[in-house]
């Protein structure tokens, strides 16, 4: 066995990460008590501490050269890796120098409360900031502290947009401190993406690296466990030169909550191509039989498709003429539900788009396409024969990891995100990760006006475009939320009937993101937009529009969550700016015809509905969909556990 030595040393000290241990009784007990748990920590009273303490190097700072402060620095160094980065006193004096930096390099000097956001996550918790209150120059201090203690930091965002436009803006202050940036995007090469690893800190996406630390488990055979190792070594698997990342040392996740929590539900798989002569004959007939089934034979629910017994007979005696899979109940009760799900559950341009012959998927959560993911166990193929499109050959997993798995194997994972309070519980279960609230810089302005609650969509959207045009007439700026393509674009059409001007944002639209969402505040702008896209993305106000009341936004269907309903919300109000927001509500919309399809029944026909009664209705719905969701994603969790358990030895749990 001394042959697999020289590997297992090369792993512990070059591609270092947390073990999953398997929990003991104790510990499972006291992780469903840490679900029920939604303790939020004061960032000012228990981290305060950060900011007299750096206060205390801004002078020496302050007078200081450029080339004194790369110096100082680089002497910080083995002072931060021999007493590790959260020592108070070495990380209040990263702290005042990064500040300082920052200041010179980029005209922004940090605030008290971005230093208590960076000591909260130097500490390794969640900080919850306020949108606009400057998270992506609060990750400076944490990432540069770090890095100077010798960590391999990655800065996690959502897109590759936002990795390559923060890594590029806040690359000067890294590079004056005597640290390296790199960047990690979608289509680069191996040496372009191991040499923006190799960097003191690479901005990448969640996606991105998850999929790159999956490529790294297949060059080693799996997990790194030791056994698996040395049998690795015995049968001459030679990793050094092949490995991407340099492990999983050191994580900031911003949108922590939409990584973190939304994104979990999905399991990510890495595949290749497998042979597609026989799916694409065995999908036809599955939707074939799928379009025979009537209502009755089948229900469709919080947790997918149902097929009834009286289905089950059906589709027994319409399988008899084939041969094959379909003469298996449990295989051909399956494929079937399969079909039904892509014919009836999977709506266009809402869940995906066909854009040049080719199904793309719409991310729930952010409204942005997803042009290199597929649905698994068949489900894209379906689709695509749904819409006519030409079938994509089903993919083989080669290696699958859920996100919660993969964060929680950081040696020290932190993050930052503008809504995590309600998940609070959820990410200390999971992550271990306490949240902390960090106070504004400048006092809240935001304004909450009344909801309207009404029984169909058709007088919804009168209600919305009349808000609108009344708040166009005053030159106010108006930001629209919706939750799918077809909704926004139906907004559209009679905002033309009403001959309002405006700007839309959707799926269709995603290259132009940023810059629409960034013109958002400009007098009289009228902005449409799906879900949260423009996430990340600072909304400023004009000259003059803070007289005019500043940004008001207007949700027209809520989420699942009323954590991304806040975050929309958020748009407006930024660092002390006036700004209001409205939710104008329908009850045929999806939240209630998945999660409360008798209060749709009873009100779907009325006109205007009381607000008390509209307000406990939706927000008894959205606890449903949370709860059914969070169960989704511990299910999930516990499920990988399963499949790395029973592979660990091997080395192949992924």
């Amino acid at each position: 066995m001394a042959s697999g030595a020289p590997l297992q040393a090369y792993v512990a000290r070059t591609y270092p990460e947390r073990d999953d241990l398997p929990p003991g009784k104790i510990e499972r007990l006291l992780t469903e008590l840490r679900y029920l748990s939604r303790n939020v920590e004061s960032g000012k009273r228990r981290l305060g501490d950060i900011v007299a303490a750096s206060a205390a190097h801004a002078r020496d700072a302050a007078s200081a050269t450029d080339a004194e402060l790369r110096a100082r620095a680089a002497a910080l160094r083995p002072h931060l890796k021999r007493a590790g980065f959260d020592h108070l006193a070495l990380a209040a004096e990263a702290f005042a120098l990064v500040r300082e930096t920052s200041s010179r390099a980029l005209g922004m000097r940090h605030f008290d409360v971005q230093l208590i956001g960076g000591w909260a996550m130097l500490r390794g918790m969640i900080a919850e900031m306020d949108t606009g209150e400057g998270k992506t120059l609060t990750a400076t201090l944490t990432a540069a502290t770090a890095a100077l203690a010798g960590k391999a930091v990655h800065v996690v965002t959502v897109n590759d947009y936002l990795a390559e436009r923060d890594s590029q803006q806040m690359a000067p202050v890294y590079e004056r401190l005597g640290l390296t940036v790199g960047c990690v995007r979608g289509g680069q090469q191996p040496p372009e993406r191991r040499a923006a690893y190799a960097c003191d800190v690479a901005y990448c996406s969640n996606k991105e690296i998850a999929f790159d630390y999956l490529r790294d488990r297949l060059v080693l055979g799996g997990r790194p466990h030791p056994i698996a190792m040395r049998l690795g070594a015995l049968e001459g698997a030679g990793a050094g030169s092949r490995l991407l990342l340099r492990g999983l040392q050191f994580a900031i996740v911003d949108e922590a909550d939409s990584v973190l929590v939304d994104e979990a539900r999905t399991p990510l798989i890495l595949s290749g191509m497998s042979d597609q002569t026989a799916e694409e004959t065995l999908h036809r007939t599955a939707l074939g039989l799928a379009r025979q089934l009537e209502k009755g034979d089948y229900r469709i629910g919080e947790s997918g498709v149902e097929i009834a017994s009286a289905g089950l007979d059906k589709l027994e005696r319409m399988a008899k003429p084939l041969r094959g899979l379909w003469t298996g109940p449990r295989r051909r009760e399956q494929l079937v539900s399969q079909a039904l799900a892509a014919l009836h559950m999977f709506e266009r341009d809402k869940h995906y788009l066909v854009r040049d012959g080719k199904v793309v998927i719409i991310d729930e959560y952010t409204g942005r396409v997803m042009p290199d993911r597929a649905w698994e166990q068949g489900l894209h193929q379906l689709i695509e024969l749904k819409e006519d499109c030409e079938p994509t050959p089903q993919r083989d997993t080669l290696a699958r990891i859920s996100y919660q798995r993969f964060f929680r194997r950081y040696v020290h994972l932190s993050g930052m995100t503008g809504t995590a309070s309600e998940v609070a519980g959820e990410l200390r279960a999971v992550y271990r990760l306490k949240v902390a609230r960090v106070p504004t810089n400048r006092p809240a302005r935001r304004i909450e006006l009344p909801a309207q609650y009404f029984g169909n969509a058709r007088a919804k959207w009168r209600a919305v475009v009349e808000s609108i045009a009344q708040r166009h007439r005053t030159g106010q700026p108006v930001l629209i939320g919706t939750r799918s393509v077809a909704a926004s674009e139906t907004l559209a059409r009679l905002l033309d009937e009403t001959g309002v001007p405006y700007r839309l944002l959707n799926a269709r639209q995603d290259r132009d993101e940023a810059e629409i969402v960034a013109r958002a505040g400009e007098p009289g702008c009228v902005t449409v937009a799906t879900n949260m896209a423009g996430r990340g993305t600072d909304i400023r106000l004009a000259p003059g529009v803070s007289e005019r009341g500043g940004l008001h936004v207007i949700a027209t269907e809520l989420h699942d969550a009323a954590r991304i309903d806040r975050q929309l919300y958020g748009r407006c109000g930024r660092q002390g700016d006036p700004g209001s927001y409205q939710a104008i509500l329908a009850f045929d919309e999806d939240l209630m015809k998945s999660f409360l399809p008798f209060a749709r029944g009873v009100l779907g026909g009325q006109g205007r509905v009381p607000g008390s009664l509209g307000r406990w209705l939706f927000r008894l719905a959205q606890w449903r969909a949370e709860r059914t969701h969070s169960r989704a994603r511990r299910d999930l969790l516990d499920h990988d556990d399963y499949l790395g358990d029973i592979l660990a030895f091997s080395g192949r749990g992924e």
